[in-house]
This record gives C-alpha cells, sequence and structure tokens, in this order.
C-alpha cells in the first residue's frame, strides 16, 4: 500500500470523523468551549492542564505570606462612573487566558495577592470556570481587612446560556459559586457565536430576539439585587441599540479589544459608547496575549518608554486609562501586578498620545492579532 493510499485511506478520514467528533461535543455540552480552553491554554505553555490533571500541581503564583495585610491602594486611582454610580477602577487584572488562570490553586492566590497589593478590580466569565476559586480569594481577602465594598467583580454569560429562561436559571448560582452576596457587574459575553447552542438556537429565535430576551433576563436580576450593574462585551453599535430600544437597563459597559494597533471600526465602538454614556474595558491592551514582546519593539513606543522612564507595557497601559478605557492585563506575578497598579502614576503629554494614537495607521498595526467584532455573530 503506496503512502497516498494511507494518508487518503485511512489517516484523512480518522481525522474527519475526529473533527466531526469534536464539532459535535462544542455544539452540544454547554461549558465545552471553556474545557477546550482550560485544556488549550496551559498545554501550550506546556503545562498540564488542571482541569484533567488536578488543580495545585502547577507552578506560577507564589502563596501569599501567612502575616501579608491589605497595603493601601494606588495613588491617584482613576475609575469608570457607572449608571448606578459605581465606581469601577480604571486598573483591574484579568483572570483568562494564561496558564495560570485554569488552576483553581494559583487562581485563589492571585486574586488574593492582587486584593492585598491595593487592586480593586477583577474581571472574570463564566466560561473561565474559575468562579469558586476567585471567590475564595476574596473571601480570603476581606477576612484580612479588605472591605467587600470596595471590590469590584465582574463575570460574563457565555452565548450557549443565553435566552429568557436560562439567564434567569443561570446567574443566581453564581452567587453560590463565588459566595458572594451580590456580583458587581455582569456582561453579555459576546453577540453571538457560530458554535452557541443556546435555549433560544434550539427554539429558531433570531440573534436579535435572543440578545433582548437576556437583556429583558438580565434586567430583571439587576432589579432583584443579583448584580448592581449590566453590560456587554464585543458587540457593535446597532447591537447595542437592539437592548437600549427596550428602555430597561442602561448598558453600563462594553468590554471589547482596544489598543493602539487596532483599526477604525473599534474607534466606531469607542465613540458610540461615550456617546451614550457606556463605560469601555478593552481588553489586549498590549496588543494581544501573545505579542507583548512583540509591542515591546515598536519604536515609537520603545522612544516614548525611554522618556517617562518606564516600561512599554505600563506606557500601552496608561495610554488606553488616559483614552478613557478601564483595563485588565492578566497576571499571576504578584511583582507584575504591583507594576501594573502604578499605572496612576504616569501622565502621557496630549502631544505623545496623539503619537501613540497614529500607530494604527502605521505598517506595524497589521502584524498584531485583531479580531473582527463581526465574527462574534449577527
Amino acid at each position: 500500500m503506496g503512502i497516498a493510499s494511507i494518508v487518503f485511506g485511512r489517516i484523512v478520514p480518522v481525522l474527519v470523523l475526529l473533527v466531526a467528533i469534536f464539532l459535535g461535543w462544542f455544539a452540544t455540552v454547554p461549558m465545552a468551549p471553556g474545557i477546550f480552553f482550560a485544556i488549550m491554554g496551559p498545554a501550550f505553555e506546556k503545562k498540564l492542564p488542571p482541569v484533567l490533571f488536578g488543580h495545585g500541581k502547577m507552578k506560577g503564583t507564589p502563596p501569599v505570606p501567612d502575616d501579608m495585610m491589605p497595603e493601601p491602594r494606588p495613588a491617584n486611582e482613576m475609575f469608570q462612573i457607572l449608571p448606578s454610580g459605581d465606581k469601577m477602577p480604571s486598573s483591574g487584572i484579568g483572570m483568562c487566558c494564561r496558564g495560570t488562570a485554569y488552576d483553581d490553586v494559583l487562581v485563589r492566590r492571585s486574586v488574593l495577592w492582587y486584593l492585598l497589593l491595593g487592586g480593586r478590580h477583577i474581571d472574570g466569565a463564566h466560561v473561565y470556570l474559575n468562579h469558586k476559586a476567585i471567590g475564595l480569594g476574596i473571601k480570603d481577602a476581606i477576612e484580612r481587612g479588605v472591605p467587600r465594598e470596595e471590590i469590584f467583580f465582574t463575570t460574563k454569560i457565555f452565548p450557549n446560556f443565553y435566552g429568557y429562561n436560562s439567564t434567569l436559571e443561570t446567574v443566581p448560582k453564581w452567587l453560590d459559586e463565588t459566595g458572594l452576596e451580590y456580583i458587581d457587574m455582569v456582561l453579555m459575553h459576546a453577540p453571538d457565536l457560530p458554535l452557541a447552542r443556546s435555549e433560544c438556537k434550539k427554539a429558531g429565535i433570531s440573534n436579535k430576539q435572543c440578545r433582548q430576551d437576556t437583556w429583558k433576563a438580565l434586567s430583571e436580576l439587576k432589579e432583584k439585587g443579583i448584580m448592581r450593574n449590566i453590560g456587554v462585551s464585543n458587540f457593535l453599535p446597532e447591537q447595542m441599540k437592539e437592548l437600549q430600544d427596550l428602555n430597561l437597563e442602561p448598558i453600563a459597559n462594553n468590554q471589547f479589544q482596544w489598543n493602539a494597533f487596532v483599526p477604525g471600526e473599534q474607534q466606531t465602538i469607542f465613540d458610540y459608547c461615550v456617546e451614550n454614556n457606556i463605560s469601555i474595558t478593552g481588553y489586549y491592551s498590549l496588543g494581544g496575549s501573545l505579542q507583548k514582546a512583540q509591542a515591546s519593539t515598536v519604536e515609537t513606543l520603545q522612544l516614548l518608554a525611554e522618556k517617562y522612564e518606564v516600561s512599554v507595557s505600563k506606557l500601552m497601559l496608561r495610554w488606553s486609562i488616559q483614552r478613557g478605557t478601564a483595563v485588565i492585563p492578566g497576571t499571576g506575578n504578584p511583582k507584575h501586578m504591583k507594576e501594573n497598579l502604578q499605572v496612576y502614576e504616569l501622565e502621557i503629554s496630549s502631544e505623545d498620545i496623539q503619537a501613540i494614537n497614529e500607530l494604527r495607521d502605521s505598517e506595524i498595526a497589521s502584524k498584531f492579532m485583531y479580531i473582527d467584532p463581526k465574527n462574534w455573530g449577527e
């Protein structure tokens, strides 16, 4: 039997079968996307996925000293003021998309470190599969003297759980998962996903109606005190308007990709949010989870970092904050947490802000990852 016969007669059919099985599993198991990323995230870093091999075995975030007590909050701290009057710190920590974010022991340590170092804004999501560990970290911090009312915890409902009834059933369970009496903000994670299998898809309900039904449920849950604010993530202006047309709870926040390299489409989303009093949280502030080092090679950023005697990372975070967004860089390293919280100490001149703005139109911008918001669904 020739090589071609082996490849096309045996190997290819097996691969096709495996892909079909994977897609079927991905489309029918509600938390399949979370499980997939909980496996691939650590595996990409050549670490054993805790979801398969057990938590507490991964190296990373060190234990918090038993005698460590809360440090003061950052000087000159800045906030996003939400329609409810709540103040969301402009510098937060993201609990996703790195190996240590999928180990419950390291997540718990990361949250405790961050809160004791003066941070107060924690960004999570249902699909990250670490609600319980985040809640335990918050509990540990409260026991050491961090006031609960100072902590701002955001999480997100995944499109697989969209729909009026599903939302009403799913979100309240998060109070038990986290051990919290309320959640500070719940976002709709995306307008839709191609393989999402929500109650809406099963009932043949349109994406627009599904989003509106989900928003109705979130508005009711907010009125009951389950969460204090509700918002969206990765939404386009027309998708936000669909929710605004319901005249229910205001959209408190839109979280989307925002950095110096994103194209003009993101500026359109940014402008709509500003015009409609919707606060903004930017993710991939440093260019993308795999491109932090690449950002440090951009000449404009190098020169400005030298001028202000800061790292390129700190410069980019401060640029986003001065543009009016919150940032949520992810890290399990206490040293990096402290550096990120020192972003309030920096002030970039208007001329240098403009120089960074212009990177969007430069050739270098095309080298950075960009997720077209239209890919999230219509």
